[in-house]
């Protein structure tokens, strides 16, 4: 018998879970126009703000890439290109250009590693960017959008990094984009609670110690 939370809870937790479970991500290039109104993203711009944050320190923040700035940041991505690889084709480089354009909303997520508290290490700050970005993706899946979130090797050039005017002590783990899903694919199979909980003295079953094995 399945346990659920006792009233007023009920109906919360169960939006919640079918919230939760109906998020997946949807590739920038299938995220198409009508992408949210204002109204729209400013809720789900807000959602970032209940993500956890250890001394209130608001260690990240989300950069916003209007219809204005798409072309500075296709060059920016043909650039990061070339700085990899100076023989990249006429194709190849027009493809990363185009990565700029995928979307209605294109937002970056900044993470600061040296304000506020020297304490709190990176990983907490990136823990509280991972769970703003979380509830963003969650919001947006609830008023009806696709989402996804993106990285790359772009991220760390010296050419979006001054686009966005990065300080040496910040870093850009992924893009978010948000807009109306033009296709879906099958939903994948999410893993099982088995497949990742485990009990402190209880030693990880065989098929943990396979899956473990492989993931070397």
């Amino acid at each position: 018998m399945t346990h659920l939370p006792p009233e007023p809870f009920q109906p919360l937790a169960q939006v919640a879970q079918e919230l939760i479970h109906t998020r997946q991500t949807i590739l920038p290039k299938r995220l198409l126009s009508p992408g949210p109104d204002a109204k729209e993203l400013q809720t789900i711009l807000a959602a970032a703000a209940a993500a956890p944050d250890h001394g209130q320190l608001l260690p990240w923040r989300l950069v916003l890439v209007p219809e204005g700035q798409r072309p500075a940041l296709a060059a920016a991505f043909e650039r990061a290109l070339h700085e990899r690889d100076p023989a990249a084709t006429e194709g190849q480089r027009a493809q990363a250009r185009e990565k700029a354009f995928r979307a209605p909303v294109l937002l970056l997520l900044v993470v600061d590693a040296l304000s506020g508290d020297g304490d709190i290490d990176l990983n907490e700050r990136l823990i509280s960017a991972g769970c703003a970005v979380q509830n963003v993706l969650l919001m947006a899946t609830a008023l009806g959008f696709g989402s996804a979130l993106t990285s790359g090797k772009a991220l760390k050039s010296s050419g979006l990094r001054q686009l966005f005017g990065l300080q040496p002590h910040e870093h850009a783990p992924c893009f978010i984009s948000v807009g109306t899903a033009h296709t879906r694919k099958p939903a994948r199979i999410r893993p099982a609670t088995s497949d990742y909980v485990r009990t402190l003295g209880h030693p990880p079953s065989p098929r943990h110690l396979h899956h473990e094995h492989h993931q070397l």
